[in-house]
């Protein structure tokens, strides 16, 4: 069985759905430690031919709380976030098709930052015939004392893995021979250069998912989230 284990990332890049569309199980890391400035609550779309920030507020809490603990601000503050989005991809070429899918996700009245970026993924997952089960690393008996590289090789225990799969950075956080050492093989995914139409500028790679789907039938995404190798 091959095993994801990601944090939760609002509209992440194709290569997060790669990721999710490869491996047999995914697991969202939802009870570690939040990162500020990190991409948990926030993605980049295009906007006037640039990369634009977008960020959906959450309530103030300490950095040091885990990620699940973490809500997001009243729902004026979605149809704002929504009403960006719209605004950018309103001349896309699958903007009729995607929109309600996005209106569909944005305004879902779920609190919980956690549990409302799943709603998200499954949306999503739904949208690009994706059928991965994904579990939340909270509802785990693991060893939580545990961190880091360690963490994870628990969680691959307590799954009975015989695969972990990570993303390419992944490449100076984990040790091939420690996870050897545990039998579970260790592999990177790299995704290749990814293109396609999205305006008359200079193509601008790695923008949130939403970018993908506005510009690109689902078919044609679903051959995009193959290319990719294994390392």
């Amino acid at each position: 069985m091959k095993l994801a284990i990601m944090q939760p990332y609002l509209f992440p890049y194709i290569g997060y759905f790669q990721l999710l569309d490869y491996v047999d199980k995914f697991i969202i890391h939802d009870d570690v430690q939040w990162i500020k400035g990190g991409w948990i609550n926030r993605n980049r779309i295009l906007l006037n031919s640039e990369a634009e920030m977008i960020t959906l507020s959450v309530k103030k809490r300490s950095n040091f709380d885990m990620i699940n603990q973490f809500e997001i601000v009243p729902e004026q503050n979605r149809i704002k976030f929504l009403r960006k989005i719209k605004g950018a991809y309103a001349k896309s070429p699958y903007f009729n098709k995607v929109a309600g899918l996005l209106g569909k996700i944005i305004l879902n009245k779920e609190s919980n930052i956690v549990k409302y970026i799943m709603f998200s993924f499954e949306q999503i997952k739904n949208y690009l015939s994706i059928d991965t089960p994904i579990l939340l690393s909270s509802k785990l008996r693991k060893d939580n004392k545990l961190k880091g590289q360690e963490r994870v090789i628990d969680i691959c225990r307590l799954m009975k893995t015989t695969t972990y799969i990570n993303p390419i950075g992944g490449l100076t956080l984990y040790n091939k021979e420690k996870f050897n050492q545990c039998n579970i093989n260790l592999f990177f995914l790299k995704t290749k250069n990814i293109t396609y139409n999205q305006s008359d500028e200079e193509f601008i790679p790695n923008l949130s998912i939403m970018d993908v789907i506005m510009f690109n039938k689902p078919s044609e995404v679903k051959r995009m989230l193959k290319e990719f190798e294994i390392i």
